[in-house]
């Protein structure tokens, strides 16, 4: 190895926390450092490099493709200097692997089919840690994470998209069954329940209008909720219609839950991304796992 290609080493940790976060500030915080000094050690990085690792637009600071790609080498270098340095202590990673992802798709989509991933690997233990925030602030390592396409996820390593549709769904009864399928110039006939964050990271019920053709009828009443998960459960509840993805919903479907009220929806090709993480090992657990989300993402008739 010639130790001459080697950036400065100190400046590593300071690069891949704000990688990992896509914030400067974020990093700051992680490691207990001054905003400044973390924005001085990027710099000096950059400068050594030759190569911008972050664009700075607007206050806030996005990887550049280079930076992304840098990103996913410190990171599963200094994960790997975490494992075994761990492992030279005496100390003892949590078996299993770390399935990172979202608390509404955890709940609804993956929890029901966990045990058909045991079933096909019946000696691989599994560790859900679920979440509203976006991928860059997951809170310890992972093996795989799934979330929305189009939320912040750093420097973490895209192995697969999949497709999902969006479509109203209310509880069974809020619009008569004689009625059904609703006409959408009928919706705001009911409360639309709506899920408003910011940012606006999923998509909701102007968009999901203007994805038609139409526009968002001025008579709509709109409730807001800040997750998605109380949207559904207010859906439940009758409270109003709610626009459901397909991979979250089909369950409470088939569970009565819910009906589908309108025949459109609007079909997204790539609207669920699935990451690969930066833990030290695991690679052909990691594999199968990635195997089977990939199969079961394919089959959205399947609960």
């Amino acid at each position: 190895m010639d130790r001459r290609m080697l950036p400065p080493l100190s400046r590593l940790p300071a690069f891949e926390a704000a990688a990992r976060h896509e914030s400067f500030t974020a990093a700051a915080r992680e490691l207990g450092l001054t905003q400044t000094a973390v924005t001085k050690q990027i710099a000096a990085l950059e400068a050594d490099l030759g190569v911008r690792l972050f664009e700075r637009r607007n206050r806030a600071v996005f990887l550049t493709d280079a930076g992304r790609a840098f990103g996913r080498v410190v990171g599963t270098a200094l994960a790997d200097i975490s494992a075994e340095t761990a492992r030279l202590r005496g100390g003892r990673a949590a078996g299993g692997l770390v399935l990172h992802c979202q608390l509404c798709e955890a709940f609804y989509w993956l929890m029901p089919r966990l045990a058909r991933f045991h079933e096909r690997h019946p000696g691989l233990e599994v560790r859900v840690i679920s979440a509203l925030a976006p991928l860059i602030a997951a809170p310890e390592p992972f093996d795989v994470a799934i979330q929305t396409t189009g939320r912040p996820s750093g420097s973490a390593r895209l192995a697969f998209t999949a497709s999902d549709e969006i479509f109203p769904v209310a509880a069974t009864g809020l619009v008569p069954a004689d009625a059904l399928p609703l006409p959408v110039a009928r919706l705001p006939q009911y409360t639309l329940l709506s899920h408003q964050v910011l940012p606006q990271d999923w998509l909701d019920w102007p968009d999901w209008f203007a994805a038609l053709g139409h526009a968002t009828p001025r008579n709509a009443r709109l409730a807001g909720f800040d997750s998605f998960p109380l949207v559904l459960q207010a859906a439940v509840a009758g409270q109003g219609i709610a626009l459901g993805w397909r991979n979250t919903v089909s369950g409470l479907i088939a569970d009565g839950k819910l009906v589908r009220v309108c025949a459109e929806a609007v079909f997204r090709p790539t609207e669920i991304s699935v990451f690969r993480g930066t833990r030290s090992g695991n690679h052909p657990e990691t594999d199968a796992l990635l195997a089977w989300l990939r199969d079961e993402l394919a089959e959205p008739g399947r609960h």
